[in-house]
Formats: structure tokens, C-alpha cells, sequence
């Protein structure tokens, strides 16, 4: 399964390791993502997302249904 945020759309990015020698290297820098269950009150079910720590926050910020609405 690709690490893709499910609300926000963040995914992994790709860098460089640089050492004191300035030598480089490739990585990716990974999304924090997590898996966890919202209500859906109008709905009246659990859905379950995998979403990014900034999804987190912008859910408790604005709330799951107002969230959704926005994205439409």
C-alpha cells in the first residue's frame, strides 16, 4: 500500500543525506500517517482513513463533515 494521506494527499518525497563531507545520498522523507475512525453523524456510520498528523489536525480543527464538504 502506497503511504498517501487519504484527506490531505501527502505522500513521500524523496531528498539527499548530505554528510560533513558533503557527500550525497538518496532518501525519502516518509508521511507520519495513522490510521483512525471518524463518525459521520449525518451519515451515522465509522469510517476508517489513513491520514497524515496534518490531516489530524485540520480535522480537529474544522471537523470531519465540514472537511468533506470543503473537498467537494
Amino acid at each position: 500500500m502506497t503511504r498517501i494521506c487519504m484527506i490531505t494527499g501527502k505522500k513521500t518525497t524523496s531528498g539527499n543525506n548530505v554528510s560533513h563531507a558533503n557527500n550525497k545520498t538518496k532518501r525519502k522523507f516518509l508521511v507520519n500517517l495513522q490510521w483512525r475512525k471518524f463518525w459521520i453523524e449525518s451519515l451515522g456510520i465509522w469510517v476508517r482513513l489513513r491520514v497524515s498528523n496534518a490531516g489530524l489536525r485540520t480535522i480537529d480543527k474544522i471537523g470531519i463533515e465540514n472537511f468533506l464538504i470543503l473537498q467537494d
